[in-house]
């Protein structure tokens, strides 16, 4: 009854913002589980084509490079025509791919809006939109599609940075992931969101650079590890996580429920 509770095994995914950080350590995660394709994108063909050849060889499943910049409807629409070139159906969604900006309240530029809105919340809703049929045609009311949104605690608690943007976008994206969830579990798509707490990212250079000192506002008294993302995304990807729909999951080491007293994000 609980054989393979947690296995991925045959199942296509596709991992926005896959080459480095979080998108990364759930790509590789996937693939650890079993799953037979593991898609990346990336704005950077480079990097991206260096990762998925990188995984590809650690791995018994394949990932697959889409170098493609998705902060554009044009972007969103030429990655799902892509993806239907090679894939008649997708099991995993993964919204990972997004963007943070930082300035004083008085300084904040109009830019640093849109970048950040477009990217965090509009991007996920329309590449959902776009990849709807292929997501459908894997669904089914014993085996789920799933679409997995990459949020943040900034979504949560109030971090001390002046990242109006991000935490607006997070926030939003969170609810996003509840209303989404409520329309499309009818298809047997099952919409859930993480947000993570401090990762070693580009996004997150404190803790990447300085995780021992930001680990000193952790609870858990430790940043987290690849394990900690890929284990989060695994379960909510896989059988164990069928019955999961509209919920975010914070992976923190309980900052947001603990102690928000660090700028943390994921």
């Amino acid at each position: 009854m609980f054989n393979d509770l947690f296995s991925l095994k045959g199942r296509v995914a596709l991992v926005t913002g896959g080459s480095r950080g979080i998108g990364k350590m759930i790509a590789a995660g996937f693939l650890s589980a079993g799953a037979a394709k593991v898609y990346i994108t990336a704005r950077k063909a480079g990097p991206c084509e260096e990762t998925a050849k990188e995984l590809s060889a650690q791995y018994d499943g394949e990932c697959i490079a889409l170098p493609i910049d998705i902060s554009t409807l044009a972007g969103v629409e030429l990655l799902a025509s892509e993806f239907a070139k090679r894939e008649q159906k997708l099991d995993i969604l993964v919204n990972n791919a997004g963007a943070a900006w930082g300035a004083e309240f008085d300084e904040f530029p109009e830019s640093g809006w849109d970048k950040v809105m477009n990217l965090n919340v509009k991007s996920p809703f329309f590449l959902t939109k776009a990849l709807a049929a292929p997501l459908r045609a894997a669904a089914s009311a014993e085996r789920p599609a799933k679409v997995i949104n990459i949020a943040s605690i900034d979504g949560i608690f109030v971090n001390p940075s002046e990242t109006y943007s991000y935490a607006a976008s997070k926030a939003g994206l969170i609810h996003l992931t509840r209303r989404m969830a409520a329309r499309l579990i009818s298809d047997h798509i099952a919409v859930t969101a993480i947000a993570p707490g401090p990762f070693k990212s580009d996004m997150n250079r404190a803790a990447r650079d300085h995780g021992d000192e930001v680990a000193m506002h952790v609870p858990a008294d430790r940043i987290g590890t690849d394990e900690d993302m890929a284990g989060a995304a695994i379960y909510l990807a896989s059988r164990a996580g069928d019955y999961v729909v509209g919920a975010t999951i914070a992976v923190d080491g309980g900052i947001a429920y603990g102690n928000p007293g660090v700028a943390a994000s994921g």
